[in-house]
């Protein structure tokens, strides 16, 4: 895998717009909307219905998610580079509520201008995004876990929800 070249601690989000369905009708969703005077966590992950992020990424943050609001975070997200009915279906067959909200971006809108999108044509994938969590800040990434990117399988080490609730206790205890 190649090197990314990903925004880091200190930079502000990319200002994109996703497309989610509300009812019938469609809006957009902006990272204003999400971002603005809030703290929030987004985990990223490679596709909708693929293993790990099904069995592991996406339940353990609903899992932990009580735990992880009650330390300051406001929302979690989940984005993937995925539309916004193959996120939905996949949140409702997992049994997922509004304790994680669904982040689709389907165009990889955001990924690219995180500097996340990677190649994953060998797997059928095409480009997809790759695994990573951050804490923002009002918009500013205040906190970033990007899994290894040297690894060309599919790490999953530190962008998971019991690392960031670690995180979060360890940095609540710091001050």
């Amino acid at each position: 895998m190649s090197q990314l070249k990903y925004l880091g601690i200190g930079e502000v989000v990319p200002k994109v717009r996703f497309p989610v369905r509300e009812g019938d009708a469609w809006r957009d969703l902006t990272t204003e909307e999400i971002f603005a005077d809030k703290t929030v966590v987004v985990f990223a992950l490679p596709g909708a219905f693929t293993p790990t992020c099904s069995s592991s990424h996406l339940p353990g943050y609903a899992t932990y998610a009580r735990e992880i609001k009650a330390a300051g975070v406001d929302e979690i997200y989940c984005l993937s580079v995925n539309d916004w009915f193959v996120m939905d279906a996949w949140r409702q067959g997992l049994g997922i509520k509004d304790e994680v909200l669904m982040l689709p971006d389907g165009n990889a809108d955001f990924t690219t201008a995180m500097g996340m999108l990677v190649k994953k044509r060998h797997l059928g994938f095409g480009e997809r995004s790759w695994r990573y969590a951050m804490i923002v800040h009002d918009g500013v990434i205040d906190t970033l876990f990007v899994e290894d990117i040297s690894d060309t399988g599919d790490p999953f080490s530190v962008s998971g929800a019991s690392e960031m609730l670690e995180h979060l206790k360890r940095a609540a205890a710091a001050e």
